[in-house]
């Protein structure tokens, strides 16, 4: 590992991006600790333990949200807005056929930008005002609408500077580190825990946390570099004098395609109904018996949430991969799959989807439950997520791919089986 740090360190253009790339990550950390104007600080932290739907938020910006600085919406208005507007690509021709032209997907990202920064001010002063945070005054409400829309817009600027001139992918990238961030946090807290209580719970506790989490890690590392691969056969095609194909190849397919989304899709529609019931009748009967039925841990949230996160996967897999419009590709490339032909492919490809989103759909499903088992049947509070860990994974083997692709380019190899785990 060291030695593959010290090639990685010797080409100047990658040690500059390096160090961009980490200099621009503490300049996201450092921004997000100051506060928001308009705030009233003192009613934030009672009302966290109450909405599980700001525990996602809370995890997607590295505590900013609890802490309520400018960051509190952090990057996540941009994810939305992006998948808002990949859902209405699929569903408007007008941006369909916006998005296959030349400069179509600049201009896109552009509006993508826009829906950005106005979403963040409408989640801003709308939860901030049904939680009672924001302080009495019309001032304080644009105070905190266009604060935090700010922090939201300079952590989109800071992502997509660290994609263009870092290592890596810039959004995804801050994620990673809010979610390390939450991480370490709740380690040192449980260490002072147990070294304050001085108690053999208190121990456990912590050595079951430092143990799943590299469990956790090992698994979900396996798992995400998992692949179904196709065989191929490219026929021979003679263009002029030369003559092209006549190979056999294959087309690889990731067994988890779908990656974290299906989790935070979940984890959102679930948590949607009870917090919207505890922002509009906090003492009303459906939002007793929500809270009494549905708290995070019960057997019916892990029942319901299972079954949500089954169909988000089927669901987001079905718009992110057309097995008609592959079949098409493989025909216009001259490749063929072995033993299909025609129509056939277009079914064989829809197949093999198919069982991997169950495999997918299932594995997500008992990763996401893995901190609730430990809870009750080992008395192991985990401070942190499932989607945490594979957010987390996926992140750092992106990297870690980024930067072999930089050393091969440069005809240097890394050592990515000692690296993957460091």
């Amino acid at each position: 590992m060291v030695e593959s740090i010290r090639k990685m360190w010797r080409i100047p253009e990658l040690r500059k991006k390096v160090v961009y790339t980490f200099l621009m990550l503490v300049l996201y950390r450092l921004v997000s600790v100051i506060p928001a104007p308009g705030v009233d600080i003192s009613k934030v932290n009672n009302e966290m333990a109450n909405l599980p739907l700001l525990d996602l938020v809370n995890m997607m910006t590295g505590n900013s949200f609890s802490q309520m600085t400018i960051m509190a919406m952090g990057i996540t208005p941009y994810i939305n807005a992006s998948i808002i507007m990949q859902l209405l690509t699929i569903a408007i021709p007008a941006l369909e056929r916006l998005s296959k032209e030349e400069d179509g997907r600049q201009k896109i990202n552009r509006i993508t930008r826009y829906v950005t920064v106005g979403l963040a001010a409408l989640q801003a002063i709308g939860l901030v005002r049904g939680l009672g945070y924001i302080k009495p005054g019309a001032l304080n409400y644009i105070l905190v609408g266009v604060c935090m829309a700010g922090g939201t817009a300079l952590a989109m600027w800071i992502g997509e500077r660290i994609t263009e001139k870092g290592v890596g992918n810039g959004v995804s990238l801050l994620i990673f580190v809010g979610i390390i961030s939450n991480l370490f946090s709740g380690i040192v807290s449980g260490f002072s825990t147990a070294v304050t209580q001085g108690t053999t719970s208190g121990w456990v506790n912590v050595i079951g946390i430092i143990v799943t989490c590299i469990l956790m890690t090992v698994v979900v590392t396996f798992v995400e570099l998992g692949e179904r691969r196709i065989p191929l056969q490219i026929a021979k095609q003679v263009k002029g004098r030369r003559v092209y194909g006549g190979q056999n190849t294959h087309m690889s397919l990731k067994v988890v395609s779908v990656g974290v989304l299906p989790l935070i899709f979940a984890y959102s529609f679930l948590a949607f109904p009870g917090t919207i019931a505890q922002l509009i009748a906090p003492n009303g009967g459906f939002t007793q018996w929500w809270n009494r039925t549905m708290y995070t841990g019960s057997v019916w949230y892990m029942i319901v949430s299972a079954l949500l996160i089954i169909a988000f996967t089927f669901f987001y897999s079905s718009i992110s991969f057309d097995p008609k419009q592959q079949a098409e590709q493989l025909q216009q490339q001259g490749a063929v799959i072995p033993g299909q032909r025609g129509k056939n492919v277009r079914q064989y490809l829809q197949n093999i989807v198919n069982r991997l989103n169950l495999f997918a759909a299932l594995f997500l499903a008992v990763l996401a439950a893995v901190p609730t088992l430990l809870l009750r049947l080992a008395g192991v509070s985990v401070p942190f997520a499932a989607s945490s860990i594979l957010i987390a994974v996926s992140v750092s083997l992106e990297t870690i791919r980024t930067i072999q692709g930089e050393m091969s380019v440069r005809g240097i190899d890394m050592d990515m089986d000692n690296i993957g785990f460091m």
